[in-house]
């Protein structure tokens, strides 16, 4: 008896088999090697914390896509993936950071007893789990085979959520405006940050009602000071401080789906310059909100939030977004479309992106962002309901 209960529905899953097999054969791609956890967790339900070590969805044009990992690993798949359409093959643990063998040799004898040792076969070269010895293994024991780069292929089909999937993302978004309003409210001088990150942190697990809360793909972020002119620092011992700005970047997730959010809280009397800069900042991200609609451009997102950030003369000279949903550490994003000049994609709707237009200074840093869904006419919907401001407590 089967103890899978993959999150999504049976058309579900053949929808997105049917987009990405569309798009392999537009490319020549025989068959795919998808090894980023998103993409096997899009493709088939695989969901576990296993991708430290070497593990795929191999798909095929035709005929049944195959979870591919670790021997030990099988047992999560069966119970996590959609098995009416999903077969599941494992290897043996001597594999396993071995300095005599390695997995890709276990996959390059999958691959020809399925028939493709001479076929076009996709990897998805820029990737945080696809090594370079992966590559020149795969090259080194399918001879004939031509190994091509297929890199985001299979994230670019999921650009457009479903209504599934954004459902996923609702139910995520519930649990980031309860996290991000805990953090403002709980921000006080005195408060040690690794005592309100583990705070924010349980908050997050716990979720809202019966929506339980996964662990993000990015831990929560929350510097202060002049720490916060870097935007990506954890925390540390320290307390907040009055006559400091903190920025809380958070994300509830819900199924491994995120709706990420920011906010900045000032302890004291804010300066005039981070007055000005919240002014400029608000004014750009509504004008960007505004042109987030379908028909219009990536760029014409960056571009409206640009012009603002020119007329208050501040150079934020970094991409102001980016599409999320799915996704497993380290990165939330979906590494496909940039919100910046230069972007020229078209925005559709069920698009889903972390609009994140923060300001990085040299000795400040503030943020404001919204997560943001492409409806069929008008402006984008935010996820979240949280004042657009500065939170000042005195």
């Amino acid at each position: 008896m089967s103890n899978s209960v993959p999150p999504f529905s049976s058309a579900e899953y053949d929808r997105r088999l049917h987009k990405t097999r569309v798009a392999m054969e537009a490319r020549g791609i025989d068959v795919l090697i998808a090894t980023d956890p998103s993409n096997q967790a899009w493709l088939t339900g695989y969901d576990g914390w296993s991708f430290y070590v070497h593990q795929a969805v191999i798909l095929p044009l035709e005929g049944t896509p195959v979870w591919w990992g670790r021997n030990q690993d099988t047992n999560g798949a069966v119970r996590t993936v959609d098995l009416e359409r999903t077969a599941i093959s494992g290897y043996p643990d001597n594999y396993v950071q071995s300095t005599e063998r390695h997995p890709m040799q276990h996959l390059a004898r999958r691959l020809k007893m399925m028939g493709y040792e001479n076929a076009r076969i996709g990897v998805e070269m820029e990737n945080y789990y696809f090594s370079a010895k992966a590559y020149t293994t795969l090259l080194t024991e399918l001879p004939q085979a031509e190994i091509v780069d297929a890199t985001a292929l299979v994230n670019w089909q999921r650009t457009v959520k479903s209504m599934e999937e954004i459902a996923f993302m609702r139910k995520a978004a519930a649990i980031t405006q309860k996290i991000q309003n805990f953090a403002l409210e709980r921000a006080e001088p005195g408060m040690r940050k690794n005592d309100l990150a583990a705070e924010i942190t349980a908050e997050a697990i716990r979720g809202v009602g019966d929506d339980w809360g996964d662990y993000p793909a990015i831990v929560p972020l929350l510097p202060s000071g002049t720490d916060a002119a870097a935007p990506h620092l954890t925390w540390n011992g320290d307390v907040m401080k009055t006559g400091e700005a903190t920025f809380f970047e958070l994300s509830g997730c819900y199924r491994r789906y995120h709706a990420p959010l920011s906010r900045t809280v000032f302890l004291g009397k804010p300066p005039a310059f981070l007055e000005r800069a919240e002014a400029a900042l608000i004014e750009g991200l509504e004008a960007g909100l505004a042109a987030a609609r379908p028909g219009n451009r990536a760029c014409d997102i960056a571009n409206a939030l640009g012009d603002a950030m020119d007329r208050a003369g501040i150079d934020r000279g970094a991409r102001c977004g980016y599409p999320v949903g799915l996704s497993y550490p380290p990165d939330w994003g979906e590494r496909t479309i940039s919100l910046r000049p230069e972007d020229e994609t078209i925005l559709q709707p069920g698009m889903t992106f972390h609009f994140m237009p923060g300001i990085w200074m040299e000795d400040w840093g503030l943020e404001i962002t919204e997560s943001i869904l492409i409806r069929h006419a008008g402006p984008a919907e935010t996820f979240c309901k949280i004042p657009r401001k500065i939170f000042v407590k005195d």
